[in-house]
């Protein structure tokens, strides 16, 4: 092909890329930036569709890797018991939470932050590598503490990749398109899950531990696009100035919780309220239980799962917006009352509390319930913030990691003397608590 021709070629593949973006992002022109450089602004619809391909992968293997779902079915599979069960959730939560403020720090020193973006990413799919091949080789306290070892190292990698994300959108994709772009991604990927969840009960008598190694691979798969992604993106260099304070970082944020006795009281009711997220991994504990280990049951859990959250996403986002503490009094008090119905399952005829559907049906409302938590503690703590906003994020993401690492070290002590039930009724009075202590709060201006 000659010159022209391949330059004409060019300019109608462009022309054609660039429609697809208007079309996704919407609005009618491609260069209509106002907080990114020119520069940045002509690269951005490459940069949308890595952004969108990258975030696809991520969620999609969060999802199949989930620590409140699939992993808590592969330690059933090798036999832990509650106390193991307990700690996925505080690990993997804690181990991306805790080092934030420290990350974000050394983060400043990178004059490109895909790097650590696509680090992260490595990390992660090498993690759930690891995963599966535990899943089809270990077995006992060995197979469990493997498990256990990789998901901290997944953490980690998940600490780096979130930092490194938003501050590579941030300075790749303008602010009129980023909700737009997250938007999509989420839609797409929950089809995706749901589309794993409904093929799970077809694969019939095949052997489970086979399966759940095959979608840790898959996860890895995930996480493996997501980095690459990062790599491709066209982001330019960014300022390194102000790389160091990670110690004064820290320090300014215990003043704020001195300064600041709202701050102090929301971070006290969101530590209450993480009863919800603790409590999923012992529900999926006993759909275990009462399905035979059959995999459709796990299925059925990523199903309900995800139309929980699809549901009811949309009403708790337009509720945040007028007021973001009843949200997280409501959503709490549906996770303490769904908790409380597990617990009293017991005492339901034999036909309903041994059916899988039923358990399938509490996980979905739960899963609603913790989405409707997460979303009120995020509106009420961005529109606290202010000017320092970045600040009061990060030290509530820190804070939040210490208390999950100290509830799940109460929680699995209880479980371990008293089992999954005494877990879940230590947990169903947290979440109770916290969506009582959200109504001494005042929504946040």
């Amino acid at each position: 092909m000659n010159e022209p021709a391949a330059a004409t070629a060019a300019g109608t593949s462009g022309a054609r890329f660039e429609r697809a973006f208007l079309l996704l992002a919407g609005g009618d022109d491609v260069r209509l930036c106002k907080d990114i450089p020119d520069s940045a602004c002509r690269e951005q619809p490459g940069n949308f569709f890595r952004h969108l391909l990258a975030a696809l992968g991520n969620k999609l293997a969060d999802e199949i890797a989930s620590a409140r779902l699939v992993l808590p079915w592969l330690l059933a599979q090798l036999g832990a018991g509650g106390a193991a069960v307990g700690w996925l959730v505080p690990i993997r939560e804690a181990g991306t939470l805790v080092p934030q403020l420290l990350v974000a720090a050394w983060l400043r020193r990178l004059a490109l932050r895909k790097y650590a973006w696509a680090f992260g990413g490595l990390t992660q799919a090498l993690a759930a590598a690891g995963m599966a091949i535990v899943a089809l080789a270990g077995d006992g306290p060995a197979g469990v503490a493997s498990v256990l070892g990789l998901l901290l190292l997944l953490a980690l990698g998940r600490g780096f990749s979130s930092i490194a994300t938003k501050d590579v959108m941030g300075k790749t994709i303008a602010k009129s398109r980023r909700g737009t772009l997250m938007g999509w991604s989420d839609s797409v990927a929950s089809v995706l899950a749901l589309v794993i969840g409904l093929t799970l009960p077809l694969l019939g008598e095949r052997p489970e531990r086979g399966l759940l190694a095959a979608l840790l691979l898959l996860a890895a798969g995930g996480w493996l696009l997501n980095a690459l992604c990062a790599l491709t993106m066209r982001e330019e260099p960014g300022a390194t100035e102000g790389a160091v304070n990670a110690g004064a970082a820290l320090l300014e944020g215990l003043q704020l919780l001195r300064a600041d006795p709202a701050f102090v009281r929301f971070n006290l009711s969101r530590g209450l309220l993480l009863g919800s997220a603790l409590s999923l991994p012992y529900l999926v504990v006993l759909a275990h239980e009462h399905s035979d280990a059959d995999l459709a049951g796990l299925g059925v859990l990523i199903v309900a799962s995800n139309l929980g959250v699809f549901l009811s996403s949309p009403f708790w986002g337009r509720w945040a917006d007028r007021s973001s503490r009843h949200v997280m009094a409501a959503a709490g008090a549906l996770a303490g009352l769904t908790t409380a119905v597990a617990l009293a399952s017991d005492a339901l005829p034999a036909t309903l509390a041994g059916s899988l559907w039923y358990y399938g049906a509490l996980y979905g409302v739960l899963a609603a319930a913790h989405a409707g938590i997460q979303l009120g503690r995020k509106t009420w703590v961005v529109d606290l913030g202010g000017p320092k906003r970045a600040l009061y994020v990060a030290m509530s993401n820190t804070l939040a990691g210490v208390l999950m690492l100290a509830a799940g070290a109460l929680t699995g002590l209880v479980a371990r003397f008293w089992g999954h039930h005494g877990a879940l009724l230590l947990l169903t009075a947290m979440a109770l608590a916290g969506a009582v202590s959200t109504l001494w709060l005042k929504d946040a201006e």
